[in-house]
């Protein structure tokens, strides 16, 4: 049977097992006792797509497959959601982050691109944080952390009573109204009518009480009645000599396109691209073209290698000297 072996995959750092076809397959790791899954296509150096609160790596399923033509792609199912484990545990970012390095370690990937979208996003720019020197470039797609401002739907179900209601929306009739409701506001061509097809298949994809809980728990780690309560301005600046892509939705309902600009100003060299028609899933609304701007950003620069040293100076320089302060491939580059 040995004319039926498959080559083996090949990764920045490391070797994952055979290659699957580019239409990802679901496979599982337990890790730290509790099952993750994530979906692996492809082979290359290494691309992370981390979704949003509530979803799951199904959201990338349109762009994954293109993707997968250059890159090892991998979309992991974060802990209490998808078909990963949904234990009482800690659903904070940072340990969201610890989760995405630990599940890269078993599978033997050392450096790698992370996307993130939304609550991903956040997760993303985490890692980037704690594990400079396992990130190459950062990717960040209506993400939170960059101000206060979210949707007053998600405000609201950080609130008690919070599950049961998320619980009533699955209810037949309850569904058929909010779905009247929805369809009426994408006719009308607002904001939320983009996003609240999205936001309805997050909660669809909520079937028990375990799934729910572990949403809402997620959820009020970073919101609040009054907004989000998590910022990544504060450290933006690490992301100097970091390659930077900033992607975001003109009509985005949940986080407004106005965190985006924010975000572009506080990080040194990014690059900020808006869909001007596109909610918050720009990804879904124009595939093809969130496809082709992530493949020639991921072309068209160097990887970021950070050294330790360089890390310790980057975080005791102040303001006006931390332009000195670069990584080792955009020394060499320049």
């Amino acid at each position: 049977m040995a004319g039926t072996a498959r080559p083996r995959i090949r990764s920045t750092g490391g070797r994952l097992g055979a290659v699957p076809p580019r239409d990802a397959d679901l496979r599982f790791r337990t890790v730290h006792g509790y099952r993750r899954a994530f979906r692996v296509a492809g082979s290359g150096p290494a691309v992370v797509l981390i979704h949003g609160i509530g979803d799951s790596s199904t959201t990338w399923e349109t762009v994954i497959p293109a993707l997968a033509r250059h890159h090892l792609v991998i979309a992991p199912d974060l802990l209490g959601h998808g078909r990963s484990d949904k234990p009482r545990a800690d659903y904070s970012v940072a340990a969201y982050a610890n989760g995405v390095r630990d599940l890269l370690g078993v599978l033997g990937v050392r450096r790698a691109t992370l996307v993130g979208h939304s609550l991903g996003g956040g997760v993303a720019m985490q890692f980037a944080y704690q594990f400079p020197d396992r990130t190459e470039r950062l990717v960040l797609v209506g993400s939170g952390g960059a101000g206060p401002e979210v949707n007053p739907v998600l405000r609201a179900m950080t609130l008690p009573g919070a599950t049961a209601a998320l619980h009533a929306l699955r209810l037949p009739t309850m569904r058929w109204q909010v779905g009247a409701v929805v369809e009426a506001l994408r006719v009308l061509g607002t904001g939320l009518g983009r996003d609240a097809p999205d936001m309805l298949r997050v909660v669809d994809a909520l079937p028990d009480g375990t799934s729910r809980a572990a949403f809402i728990r997620t959820l009020r780690a970073v919101v609040d009645w009054r907004g989000q309560v998590v910022t990544m301005l504060d450290r933006c600046y690490l992301t100097r000599g970091m390659p930077t892509l900033l992607v975001w939705g003109g009509r985005d309902a949940i986080v407004p396109v106005e965190h985006g600009h924010r975000a572009h100003e506080a990080m040194p060299g990014s690059r900020l691209e808006i869909f001007p028609d596109a909610g918050h899933f720009p990804f879904h609304t124009d595939p093809h073209r969130f496809v082709g701007l992530l493949e020639e950003f991921l072309s068209g620069t160097e990887p970021a290698r950070w050294s330790p040293e360089q890390w310790r100076q980057l975080l005791r320089a102040t303001p006006n000297t931390v332009a000195s302060v670069e990584p080792s491939a955009q020394r060499s580059a320049t």
